[in-house]
């Protein structure tokens, strides 16, 4: 299952980078989980919250909530996929240009977990005060 679980978490980045709702939310269970840090800057930015749950709600936010705040030039640098079993971490860095026109640099830490194939939960972490000072200054 590891090469399959790889496969799946991969070409749902992939998805993600459409912003099709519907490509998107086919690689998430019905009631999957994003968790990221709490009031990190991009729920503080949307005025959302930092655990998203639901399929729809996790691809409403990648297909249309993400352009909010990281309004262009978004770029991954994918450092690693890694997967034992059901579970896959990816290392990444995102730059972007935000909305307020600032520049984004910041480093990313992804763990996966897949049910039957598809995505149940992801857990989100990154240099939260370094992404503060970008979007708030």
């Amino acid at each position: 299952m590891t090469q399959d679980s790889k496969t799946i978490v991969h070409n749902a980045w992939k998805a993600f980078a459409t912003h099709d709702f519907d490509q998107i939310s086919a690689f998430f269970t019905e009631d999957a989980e994003w968790l990221a840090p709490p009031q990190n800057a991009t729920a503080v930015f949307m005025q959302g919250p930092s655990h998203i749950i639901g399929r729809d709600a996790i691809a409403d936010f990648l297909a249309y909530g993400f352009a909010k705040m990281f309004a262009k030039d978004v770029t991954l640098t994918f450092h690693g996929f890694y997967a034992e079993g059901d579970r896959v971490i990816v290392e990444e860095t995102m730059t972007a240009t935000l909305a307020n026109g600032n520049a984004y640099e910041n480093d990313y830490c992804f763990i996966f977990e897949l049910h039957e194939g598809r995505i149940h939960r992801v857990r989100e972490y990154m240099d939260t005060a370094r992404a503060k000072t970008m979007v708030f200054g």
